[in-house]
């Protein structure tokens, strides 16, 4: 026997007009001077196998509604570059494209700062161009406190983040004062909006696990708005 999933009176509206997809999904990846060469390889490797693992695969095809996805790469005030523009991720061949151009994207600069303002200001324009979702998301990966620049907070009261989450994923520093003092700035200063939470990789060697982890719970659709029946399931 199928489950309807509960529909929330106030969101019924958001639904009937958010028929392209049910979440925006806004990845960035730090480029910044902190990351050496065999790191950015390890960080761009392992999103694009944690977007082809079975956990992230079975969330993103939970239900027949896509996911829009954007990827983009960010280090300076004016240093973010579009990796993969905006794809309604609706089959596996979607996906495997997308993880495909990502994997095999190259580093466009690798000595600027920590301009995490900046590339909050800039995923913030990159989701006003986004298709009409039900949720939107950003997830900022990083291995270091802002240090260029106005900072997140500037960035949260200046840019439209109405109805947005700031997820985060912190690269673990091998310094534990330097790690705890990163750490505490995400979860004090970085995640914002509804539902809003942080995900830990041990070192960029763990960067595929924690950004499966991280997706997999993004992505594992809300039980808001839709009949999130099993694909293929028919009525008994």
């Amino acid at each position: 026997m199928w489950r309807l999933a509960c529909v929330f009176s106030l969101l019924l509206p958001l639904a009937a007009k958010a028929q392209d997809c049910r979440l925006a999904l806004v990845l960035a990846l730090d480029v910044s001077s902190s990351v050496n060469a065999e790191e950015d390889a390890l960080q761009r490797k392992g999103l694009a196998a944690a977007l082809l693992s079975p956990e992230v695969q079975r969330a993103f095809f939970a239900v027949d509604v896509p996911v829009a996805l954007a990827v983009f790469e960010w280090s300076g005030r004016y240093n973010q570059e579009l990796l993969l523009d905006w794809q309604l991720i609706g089959t596996r061949e979607d996906l495997l494209n997308a993880a495909s151009v990502i994997g095999l994207s190259n580093r466009s600069h690798s000595e600027f700062p920590t301009a995490m303002g900046y590339a909050l200001g800039y995923a913030a324009r990159l989701l006003s161009r986004a298709p009409s979702c039900l949720f939107r998301t950003i997830d900022i990966a990083g291995d270091g406190i802002n240090n260029e620049g106005f900072g997140p907070e500037q960035a949260y009261a200046q840019f439209p983040f109405a109805d947005v989450t700031v997820n985060g994923l912190v690269v673990n520093n091998s310094d534990y004062e330097a790690e705890r003092s990163l750490i505490s700035f995400y979860r004090n200063t970085v995640i914002y909006g509804p539902g809003a939470f942080l995900e830990i990789a041990q070192s960029f060697e763990d960067y595929e696990r924690a950004m499966r982890r991280k997706l997999e719970r993004e992505l594992t659709p809300r039980a808001v708005g839709f009949d999130l029946r099993p694909r293929n399931e028919e009525p008994g």
